[in-house]
């Protein structure tokens, strides 16, 4: 059987009334041009998904959150759709509510634009496993096991 690697990523959709905050992608070499999670990130060594979350919040959007903001919409295991993927990517997706301040731009070479979407009226250029997350959070889930991929 061969061996694949296995990422761990949290994604944190700030969310206002029926809204939630994207940001447009640009410079990375993945997804540039669509809108996605308004922070995200890779799970580093040592850290639990919820912190990983708080951290990418922080510096990406330059807000400060306690883990209690944090509600779990859902856990997504995903591939590339292929037969043989060579990785496998974990995903927390979380939903927050309250923080202070405003969030801005602070990577700017990796964000073009915040903006805030309708929870009903997403953008068409979006990854498709993001959407996925934002519509079960749309629909109310918590803490649902997706797969995506397979």
């Amino acid at each position: 059987m061969a061996r694949f690697s296995v990422v761990p990523s949290s994604y944190v959709y700030l969310r206002r009334g029926d809204a939630v905050l994207l940001q447009l992608r640009h410079n990375t070499g993945y997804m540039d041009g669509c809108w996605a999670a308004g922070a995200a990130g890779h799970v580093e060594l040592g850290e639990t998904a919820a912190v990983a979350a708080i951290r990418e919040v922080r510096e990406e959007l330059g807000l400060a959150l306690l883990p209690t903001a944090l509600t779990p919409v859902a856990v997504m295991q995903r591939t590339d759709g292929t037969d043989d993927p060579i990785e496998q990517r974990v995903d927390w997706f979380f939903v927050c509510d309250e923080w202070e301040g405003e969030p801005e731009i602070l990577e700017p070479r990796k964000c073009a634009a915040l903006a805030w979407f309708d929870l009903d009226a997403l953008p068409d250029r979006m990854p498709e496993y993001e959407r996925e997350a934002v519509i079960a959070l749309r629909d109310g889930a918590r803490a649902q096991l997706l797969m995506h991929g397979f």
